[in-house]
């Protein structure tokens, strides 16, 4: 028997005008990369001083080993779960305009989503420090000790956005605006602490939008704007909605 909750659910995801989906680390856990927080988090290891601009700028050499444990070694091997993959369908099917992530691992797009705003960045390529040119990370040049442009010699930067780094100024315009336009507004596998990208979903419910949350554990937004709250794995709850969705769509 399903939930009234998760038909509920369903159904407001089957008849949404602009459906968004605003994703976090938690989608990710499922698929084997750690989250930030939290215990065997990424910051029970590493100290988070490593992705200060500044300290990356000043201690170059020491720095990429240490991110290149931290993020490649992990991500090359993930790969997407069903929760990615629901999504990546919900879009092709029409039903999903955007998917706007916090994460840096492009499962969303190994899984076949197309639409994917990336609001911190990414990790397939770098920035040079020196010449400004952007350049893919390819196997090629993470396989050294200490990363090198190509092209000068100089200092590559992972093109995600480190603390003291604004925001990519496309990726917040298109998250906005898509934001602005939902109807329903899908929180999935994120806390809401990190900011600015937290302040998104409170921007969709003042403009309307009915949130949807599914998490493991609440969450800043539970109890304050999410309308259903639906306690499990996205890698669970988002196929079992997609099945609810085709009995809704026959």
């Amino acid at each position: 028997m399903m939930s009234p909750k998760i038909e509920e659910a369903a159904r407001l995801i089957a008849q949404a005008k602009h459906l968004v989906a605003f994703t976090g680390a938690g989608i990710s856990a499922e698929s084997g990369i750690p989250t930030f927080r939290g215990p065997g988090g990424i910051w029970d290891k590493y100290d988070p001083v490593v992705l200060e601009i500044d300290y990356f700028i000043k201690n170059y050499d020491q720095v990429w080993p240490v991110i290149k444990d931290m993020f490649y070694t992990v991500i090359d091997r993930a790969q997407p779960n069903p929760a990615h993959y629901t999504l990546a369908q919900w879009e092709k099917d029409g039903l999903l305009k955007a998917v706007i992530t916090q994460n840096i691992d492009n499962l969303h797009q190994k899984a076949g989503s197309r639409n994917v705003i990336e609001y911190h960045g990414n990790t397939r390529q770098a920035v040079c420090l020196d010449c400004g040119r952007t350049v893919p990370l390819t196997k090629e040049i993470l396989s050294r000790d200490v990363p090198h442009c190509p092209h000068c010699g100089g200092r590559l930067k992972p093109d995600f956005v480190f603390f003291g780094e604004p925001i990519p100024p496309e990726a917040a315009r298109k998250s906005l605006e898509h934001t602005l336009k939902s109807d329903v507004y899908l929180v999935i596998g994120t806390t809401g602490i990190i900011m600015p990208a937290s302040l998104l979903p409170y921007e969709a419910k003042q403009n309307g939008a009915t949130i949807i949350e599914i998490n493991l554990n609440p969450s800043e937004y539970t109890g304050r704007i999410t309308d259903i709250f639906l306690q499990a794995k996205a890698g669970e709850i988002l196929p079992a909605l997609g099945e609810e969705i085709e009995k809704l769509r026959k």
